[in-house]
């Protein structure tokens, strides 16, 4: 899954501890998600969206099929 947390948090001078902290999550969590290498739960990626304001859709996406 493809996702814009990295850049979201950076336009907002974010660390990944700080953005943890607001999501009460681990900082290691939020590199996991960044770096595609887990996906977030439901009700994180929700969390995750409120806290931007945005959509689900709008911070994750599917990559393209071939």
């Amino acid at each position: 899954m493809h996702n814009r947390l990295r850049l979201l948090r950076a336009e907002r001078g974010w660390s990944q501890a700080e953005l943890a902290g607001r999501l009460d999550v681990s900082r290691q969590a939020v590199n996991a998600i960044e770096t595609g290498k887990h996906d977030p739960s439901l009700s994180l990626a929700f969390r995750i969206a409120r806290l931007f304001d945005l959509t689900v859709e709008q911070v994750f996406n599917d990559p393209p099929r071939n």
